[in-house]
C-alpha cells in the first residue's frame, strides 16, 4: 500500500477534478504489476495496472489505495475489469468518499466473490487526496493559506521590502505547490504591492498553469500590471462587486481578463459565495498567497482548510513591519484560530509548518 501511495503521487496536478490514486498487484508475494491514474481522462490507476499483464491476475491481490471506481465516467468502471481479470483479492486503503457512490464498489466486488480488506494506511491515503475528498463532498476548493515569515513573525519591513524572507530552495517547493492546485488566490493589494506573476515556475514543467484569481471589489487592477498583460496565456480571473466600472470590465475582457461577479459581504467580496462559484468551475483546489487582510478574512469566514508557514531564520523587527493575517484580529485568546495535526519539514535554512484548520463546534 505504500508503493500504492507513491505510485499515486505521480498524478499531482494532472487528475484534477479526479483523485490521486496508484495501484499495485501482487502474485505469490512478487508485485507482477503497477500502475497510477495519469490524467484526467486517462486509465485509472487498476487499469493501468492491469493493461500491463493482459489483464490476467488469476489469484492475485490489487492495493489501491481508494475504492476502485463503480460507476462509467471518462472511462468504464474499474470494478469490471478486476472482476474479468480473476484476481482474488483487493486491499483498499479509502472508501470513496462520494456520498453517491460510497462502498458501491466493494460491494460489487464481494458479491464476486472478490475478497476486500477496507483501511489499510487509511490515514495517509486521506491527507494524500484531502483536495479530492472536500471537493467531492461540498463541491468548494480546497483551500491552503501559504505565506511565509521571518522568526518574529514578519513578511515585509515596514516599506514593504519582502525579497527574499526564504532561501531557493524553499521557494521552489513552493512552486511545486502551486503545480499541485488548480487555482493561485491574491487581494488586488498583493498586485498593487508586488506586480507579481502568480505562475509555477518549474523546469520541464507539463500541464497547465493554474487559474489565478484576484479578489479585488472595487475593480482597481491597473491594466498594465503582469496578471493582465499575460492573461491569454495563463487563465486569470477578478472577483468583484457591482461596485466595478463596466468600461473596465469591457476593458480587462479584451485583454483576456474573465470578471467575476461575485455577492458583496461588508462592502467587500463574499469569499463565501466566490467559493461556490470557483466550484461550479472545477475549481477543486486554491493556493491563498493573500496579504494580511485577505488571509484574516479567509480565516475568519472559515474558508482555508490547511495552513503552510514557510519560517526563514531572519529577524526584521519593526512595529510598522507587515505580518501574515491582520485585520480586525480576535480579541480573546479563546477565539483564536486553532491550527492542529501540524508536521514539520526542513529545508537547508528554512523550516515549513503545516498544519490543518481546526472547525469550531
Amino acid at each position: 500500500m505504500e508503493r500504492a501511495l507513491t505510485l499515486a503521487k505521480l498524478g499531482w496536478g494532472k487528475t484534477r477534478p479526479n483523485p490521486l490514486v496508484g495501484a499495485v498487484i501482487v502474485k505469490e508475494g512478487k508485485v507482477i504489476a503497477e500502475g497510477y491514474h495519469h490524467y484526467y481522462g486517462g486509465d485509472h490507476a487498476e487499469v493501468d495496472a492491469l493493461k500491463k499483464i493482459k489483464f490476467l491476475a488469476k489469484g492475485a491481490a490489487i492495493y489501491v489505495n481508494l475504492e476502485p471506481c463503480s460507476h462509467y465516467g471518462k472511462t468504464p468502471p474499474c470494478v469490471e475489469a478486476i472482476i474479468k481479470s480473476k484476481a482474488k483479492k483487493v486491499v483498499v486503503a479509502l472508501q470513496d468518499p462520494n456520498p453517491q457512490v460510497a462502498g458501491r464498489g466493494i460491494k460489487i466486488l464481494r458479491k464476486h466473490g472478490i475478497e476486500v480488506v477496507l483501511g489499510v494506511l487509511e490515514e495517509e491515503a486521506r491527507k494524500l487526496n484531502e483536495i479530492f475528498i472536500k471537493y467531492i463532498t461540498t463541491s468548494k476548493p480546497f483551500c491552503i493559506l501559504k505565506t511565509a515569515m521571518t522568526l518574529d513573525g514578519k513578511i515585509a519591513t515596514s516599506n514593504g521590502d519582502s525579497k527574499w524572507i526564504t532561501e531557493e530552495d524553499a521557494r521552489a517547493y513552493g512552486h511545486h505547490i502551486r503545480d499541485r492546485v488548480a487555482g493561485i488566490m491574491v487581494g488586488i493589494s498583493t498586485i498593487l504591492a508586488d506586480d507579481p506573476q502568480l505562475n509555477t515556475r518549474i523546469l520541464n514543467k507539463e500541464g497547465n498553469q493554474p487559474v489565478r484569481i484576484i479578489v479585488d471589489s472595487k475593480l482597481r487592477i491597473p491594466l498594465e500590471v503582469n496578471v493582465v498583460k499575460t492573461a491569454k496565456q495563463q487563465p486569470t480571473l477578478i472577483a468583484t462587486t457591482n461596485k466595478a466600472s463596466k468600461e473596465k470590465i469591457e476593458e480587462l475582457a479584451k485583454l483576456g481578463v474573465e470578471v467575476l461577479m461575485v455577492e458583496e459581504k461588508n462592502g467587500k467580496v463574499n469569499l463565501e459565495d466566490l467559493m461556490i462559484q470557483l466550484g461550479q468551475r472545477k475549481i477543486d483546489s486554491i493556493l491563498l498567497e493573500g496579504g494580511g487582510t485577505l488571509n484574516y478574512s479567509a480565516l475568519d469566514v472559515g474558508i482555508v482548510d490547511k495552513v503552510m508557514c514557510f519560517i526563514g531564520p531572519k529577524i526584521i523587527g519593526g512595529r510598522n513591519a507587515i505580518t501574515p493575517v491582520e485585520g480586525t484580529g480576535k480579541s480573546l485568546i479563546k477565539d483564536a484560530f486553532i491550527v492542529e495535526d501540524i508536521s514539520l519539514e526542513k529545508f537547508r535554512k528554512d523550516i515549513l509548518i503545516e498544519g490543518y484548520i481546526r472547525r469550531r463546534g
